[in-house]
């Protein structure tokens, strides 16, 4: 990962190329992006877009660059997109970034370092299963500046006062098992879409989606205690020290939380993470 931020810092001013940057850390670039994401907050898109405007700004604050010139170097096609990105970054135009005092941000160079964990045991099973169809309902976000992580618990509360809780399981046929489903996760365009569905063969009414979930090989975590808390503590072990201490990669396939029925308040309350997974090559 260390090599992987070297290798970014070191071509600020090149188009990205995601597979260098992956293979620097020795994973494919579906993986790489994916464990960035968890380990750091942003996305990688994101760090970079991030690390540029801070670079940018320094340089116009210390150089006598133009403007056009510094917008082109750090990837932009215009001096319009470039000073909008400025001045969300910074809350000020590129041409004020000259004047003395200006107040700038700075979003620093990342850094990884060694910490030893893993004291706690960490169970996990590993299921192959068939391809299964599930129904649901969905919605498009995005994983900028950590709006899916917003938008997401809102998703699930509109979906329980309007009923489609109720008309899942119905559609499920007796399962009652309820599935949120990362799915279509595309780094580029730092977007997923989110599923909350139940495996089902049943047409999809008016409203409703249908989509094939494919055979895979899964990592199976149990998540014990009160929502969301506990399940977003096992979301961080698996990619803080499950895939590092393991001879998995996440596979690019989609990804999702299993509900049973149950309190999700409950200090007792068992749910699950399904993660497709592949060995590394």
């Amino acid at each position: 990962m260390k090599d992987a931020l070297e290798y970014m810092e070191h071509h600020m001013t090149e188009p990205v190329n995601m597979d260098e940057i992956a293979r620097a850390a020795c994973s494919s670039p579906f993986h790489f992006q994916r464990l960035f994401n968890m380990l750091t907050g942003v996305t990688v898109a994101e760090y970079i877009r991030k690390r540029r405007l801070t670079l940018a700004a320094q340089e116009l604050a210390m150089t006598p660059s133009r403007v056009l010139d510094v917008a082109l170097k750090y990837g932009y096609d215009s001096p319009e997109a470039f000073a909008k990105a400025f001045r969300k970054a910074h809350g000020i135009t590129p041409s004020a970034a000259r004047e003395p005092g200006t107040v700038l941000k700075a979003f620093p160079h990342l850094s990884f370092h060694l910490s030893l964990k893993g004291d706690k045991e960490m169970d996990y099973r590993i299921v192959h299963k068939v391809a299964f169809t599930v129904v649901g309902k969905t919605m498009k976000t995005s994983c900028r500046e950590g709006e899916n992580l917003r938008e997401i618990p809102l998703f699930w509360l509109e979906c329980n006062k309007d009923g489609t809780y109720d008309k899942l399981l119905e559609l499920g046929g007796g399962v009652h098992d309820l599935l949120g489903i990362c799915a279509e996760m595309n780094h580029e365009q730092e977007t997923l879409t989110y599923w909350i569905a139940v495996e089902s063969g049943a047409p999809a009414p008016k409203g409703y989606s249908t989509t094939v979930i494919p055979a895979a090989t899964w990592a199976v975590f149990t998540s014990v205690g009160p929502m969301p808390s506990a399940i977003q503590s096992v979301w961080a072990r698996i990619f803080q020290e499950w895939f590092p201490g393991t001879g998995y990669e996440h596979s690019g396939g989609p990804e999702f939380e299993l509900y049973p029925p149950g309190d999700p308040a409950a200090e007792d309350y068992r749910c699950e993470i399904w993660i497709p997974v592949m060995t590394k090559s």
